[in-house]
C-alpha cells in the first residue's frame, strides 16, 4: 500500500485553548481518515464544541497544529476553513426561513448573469436541484425552508456544505430534533456521502446513534483526550466510562413497587387545543408517570394544556380531589404545579439573568410584600443551588455561561423553591451529557420519594422505561394505553406509540 494512502485526511495535534479563567482544551489530538465517520463525544464542557470551532475558524488555537493531507494549514477564519473544504453544521441551523431551499443553499454565492450581474435563477435552481437530489431532499427547491420539517432543514444545511465542495463535514447534534424516520434517512445520506469520499465528524450525546453510524469514536473529558474506541469496542458502557471517568453501573436510581397513594391530579376527557381526541388519567403522589409517543403524538400539547399555557377545549381537572380550572400558568402555579418545558433556552430559563434571579422568578411575589427582600431571595436561591449541586461560581453568574446540565438544574430549581405537589417535565434531559443525565434522574427520583407527583415526557425509551412507575402512551393526539409494572417494555411502548 502506498505511504500516501496511510496519511490521514485531517490531523489536529496538541490543540490548546484558554478562555479567561478556563483551560478549555489541553493538548488535544484528533485524527480523521478519508471516507470515515468519526464520533466525537464527551460531557458538556468537555471541549467538543471548542475543538470544532477551532477547526471551523471561529476560534484561534493558543497552540497546536492542524494538518490536511499531511500538510500544515492555517485556519484564521471561517472563510479559510471553507476554502480548505471544511464545513460545520451546528445544532442551531443557520438558515433563512423566509427564503426557498435553493436560495439558502447558495446564499451569498448565487450564480449571476455576466452582463447584468443579476441572479441567474435558471442556474440557481438547476444546481440546487442536483444537490437536493444528492442529499435525498424531496420536494421542490422553490419551497420556503420554513415549510420543511427539521429533518428537511438538516438536509438543506448538508446540501449547502456540499455546494462549496466540502471534504470534511462536522455535524453537531444533528439528530436532536429529528423523528426516528428522519434519523434513519440522515444516516442513509451520511453513508452515501462517505462512499463518495466525504469524511464526517459526528458530535452527539446519543451514544446508541454514535455506535450505529460511526467507525471510530474519540472521547474528550475535561478538555483532554480521554480515549478512543474502534468499532468492535464501541459499546455504550465503554463510552460512558471514558466520558465520566467512572462506571455508571446504576444509571437509573432504584425505585420499588409503588404503594397505593392519594391521587394528586385527576384528568377526565381533556382535549388539548387543536386535538381531536380526549385523554383521561390519574397521577398519584410520589409517582413518575412517563408520557411516551412519537414526535407529533401530542405529548407537549397535553402538558401545555395541563399547565394552562394553551387552555384545553374540553375536559375536567381535579387537584387533590378538588375540581379546578387552569386557564393560565399563574392558575397552575397557585395549585402547586410546575412545568420544565422542552425548550430550555427559550422557555425554561432566561439566559441573560443570573442564577438567583432565575430561581426566584416563579416565587418572586413572596419576596416583596412592599420592597424586594433581597436577602431572603438569595438565601432561598443558595439552598436550591446546594440541594441540586448546581455548579456555578456564584449566585450572580449569568445562566448562559453554565453547562447544559446546570442550566437544566436551574430550570428545575426555580420550581423547587415553591415546593410543588405536581411537577411536569417535558424532555428533561434533552441536549445534556451522560453524567448530567444521571444527576437529573436522581433528582427526579428523590422528588418522587418526597411525595411529588411527576409527569415526564421523553422521547428516549431507555429513560421512560428506567424512570417511570407507569407509562401513558400517545398516538396522534390520543392515549392508546397506560402500562404498569412488567408491562413497561420497549415492545409494548412502540406498539402503542405506532397505533398498532
Amino acid at each position: 500500500m502506498p505511504a500516501s494512502v496511510q496519511i490521514p485526511l485531517l490531523e489536529m495535534r496538541g490543540i490548546t485553548k484558554r478562555f479567561p479563567g478556563v483551560l478549555a482544551l489541553d493538548n488535544v489530538d484528533l485524527v480523521l481518515h478519508r471516507g470515515e465517520i468519526l464520533g466525537l463525544i464527551g460531557e458538556n464542557g468537555a471541549g467538543k464544541s471548542t475543538l470544532m470551532r477551532i477547526l471551523a475558524g471561529d476560534y484561534p488555537a493558543d497552540s497546536g497544529a492542524i494538518y490536511l493531507d499531511g500538510r500544515p494549514v492555517s485556519i484564521k477564519g471561517v472563510r479559510d476553513a471553507i476554502e480548505l473544504g471544511i464545513s460545520v453544521i451546528y445544532q442551531e441551523l443557520n438558515l433563512a426561513p423566509n427564503l426557498d431551499v435553493a436560495s439558502n443553499i447558495f446564499l451569498g454565492r448565487e450564480p449571476r448573469k455576466k452582463l447584468l450581474g443579476i441572479v441567474d435563477k435558471r442556474a440557481l435552481y438547476s444546481r440546487a436541484s442536483e444537490l437536493a437530489e444528492r442529499v435525498g431532499l424531496s420536494g421542490n427547491v422553490t419551497t420556503p425552508v420554513s415549510e420543511l420539517s427539521p429533518g428537511g432543514q438538516q438536509l438543506v444545511e448538508i446540501a449547502k456544505a456540499l455546494s462549496v465542495k466540502s471534504r470534511i463535514l462536522v455535524l453537531d447534534e444533528p439528530t436532536s430534533s429529528l423523528t426516528p424516520s428522519e434519523v434513519s434517512k440522515l444516516f442513509d445520506i451520511m453513508r452515501k456521502l462517505r462512499a463518495t469520499g466525504v469524511s464526517m465528524i459526528f458530535v452527539s450525546h446519543r451514544l446508541a446513534e454514535v455506535k450505529e453510524i460511526c467507525e471510530r469514536v474519540v472521547v474528550l473529558r475535561d478538555g483532554r483526550n480521554a480515549g478512543e474506541l474502534d468499532k468492535p469496542r464501541m459499546e455504550i458502557e465503554e463510552m460512558v466510562k471514558l466520558m465520566v471517568g467512572r462506571d455508571l453501573a446504576r444509571f437509573f436510581p432504584k425505585h420499588g413497587q409503588l404503594e397505593k397513594r392519594e391521587v394528586v391530579l385527576s384528568v377526565r376527557g381533556l382535549r388539548p387545543k387543536g386535538a381531536k381526541s380526549e385523554i383521561s388519567f390519574d397521577l398519584h403522589s410520589g409517582e413518575v408517570l412517563g408520557v411516551a409517543g412519537l414526535v407529533g403524538a401530542g405529548r407537549t400539547e397535553l402538558v401545555r394544556s395541563l399547565f394552562g399555557v394553551d387552555p384545553p377545549e374540553a375536559g375536567s381537572v381535579e387537584v387533590k380531589g378538588r375540581a379546578t380550572k387552569v386557564r393560565s400558568p399563574s392558575d397552575a402555579i397557585k395549585l402547586g404545579m410546575g412545568l420544565v418545558p422542552e425548550d430550555r433556552k427559550q422557555l425554561g430559563v432566561i439566559l441573560e439573568m443570573n442564577v438567583a434571579e432565575n430561581i426566584s422568578l416563579p416565587s418572586i411575589k413572596t419576596y416583596h410584600p412592599v420592597l424586594l427582600d433581597r436577602k431572603r431571595e438569595l438565601q432561598t436561591a443558595q439552598q436550591v443551588v446546594d440541594s441540586l449541586d448546581i455548579r456555578t461560581p456564584s449566585l450572580f453568574q449569568r445562566v448562559q455561561y453554565l453547562s447544559g446540565g446546570n442550566q437544566q438544574k436551574v430550570a428545575l430549581g426555580k420550581w423547587l423553591a415553591l415546593s410543588p405537589r405536581i411537577l411536569i417535565l417535558d424532555e428533561p434531559t434533552r441536549g445534556i451529557d451522560v453524567g448530567s443525565k444521571s444527576e437529573i434522574y436522581k433528582l427526579i427520583r428523590n422528588l418522587a420519594n418526597d411525595g411529588v407527583g411527576i409527569i415526564m415526557v421523553s422521547s428516549e425509551l431507555e429513560e421512560i422505561i428506567g424512570l417511570s412507575d407507569r407509562v401513558l402512551v400517545m398516538h396522534e393526539g390520543r392515549c392508546t394505553g397506560i402500562l404498569d409494572g412488567d408491562q413497561i417494555t420497549e415492545e409494548n411502548i412502540v406498539r402503542l406509540a405506532t397505533g398498532s
